[in-house]
């Protein structure tokens, strides 16, 4: 049984890994947060030694969903002990993703932005999507729950860059005024409301139709257990950089 610990394990993604991983093949044996105290009988630490309480209770695989400056240290303590991670956690700039890739040189590190099997799809149909109708315009939509800090959402970002790779054209994050639309842009929106789990949604408008490309998570377990199944399949896989796609393809 692959032996996991959860960090950011009082926030909301952490107690619902716990709560997910109780009905599969994993054993949560420990969460690092802020606080100390405990989250569905497993015990969670504040630990100023990482490396030595992964250690201790034997980790195999760390999921993580908390802030960068929290994955950092983190990722450095995997990379001493071994222990594959799992990264769920946005927001990092290039020298925070460039310290995860050297993480990744010492121990197995995926990285994803969206756990969702959908979201998946949903990044191949629309590089497709955009590729195909070459000259329709595109504008790309995320909703969040009113504490999601970072914006566009990482799974925006994703979305984003797939485009780019297949469209030259420039975000243009939300307008105001006078803000005629070039033929070489992009818009980019972020909503902030309520309880929302996450939607995203790409629109390519032209030759009169309209294509819209969306996806909804109904609950946030389906995110934990996207992060459980890629902690399962990291579990013994050697140092590297990995996709969370591959774990949908398996």
């Amino acid at each position: 049984m692959t032996r996991v610990a959860v960090n950011g394990a009082t926030g909301r993604m952490g107690k619902t890994v716990i709560e997910t991983a109780a009905d599969r093949d994993l054993e949560v044996v420990v969460g690092f947060d802020v606080a100390s105290g405990e989250v569905d009988g497993v015990p969670v630490v504040d630990s100023d030694d990482i490396a030595g309480t992964l250690t201790e209770y034997d980790v195999d695989v760390v999921v993580d969903f908390s802030i960068p400056e929290s994955t950092l240290p983190l990722a450095a303590a995997c990379a001493e002990t071994g222990t594959a991670l799992v990264v769920g956690t946005t927001g990092f700039d290039e020298d925070g993703v460039a310290r995860l890739d050297d993480a990744s040189e010492e121990a197995p590190l995926l990285k994803a932005t969206n756990f969702s099997q959908g979201i998946q799809v949903l990044n191949r149909l629309v590089s497709e999507a955009v590729a195909t109708l070459d000259d329709y315009d595109l504008e790309l939509m995320e909703s969040h729950h009113n504490g999601k800090v970072d914006a566009p959402s990482g799974t925006a970002n994703t979305l984003l860059e797939t485009i780019q790779e297949k469209r030259d054209v420039e975000p243009v994050y939300g307008r105001e005024g006078h803000a005629p639309r070039e033929d070489d842009e992009i818009g980019v929106f972020a909503r902030r409301a309520g309880d929302i789990r996450g939607e995203h949604e790409l629109i390519l408008a032209g030759n009169d139709e309209v294509l819209s490309l969306s996806h909804r998570a109904e609950d946030r377990g389906v995110f934990a257990a996207g992060a459980l199944d890629a902690a399962a399949w990291l579990d013994g896989r050697d140092p590297g950089w990995y996709d969370f796609g591959a774990v949908v393809d398996a």
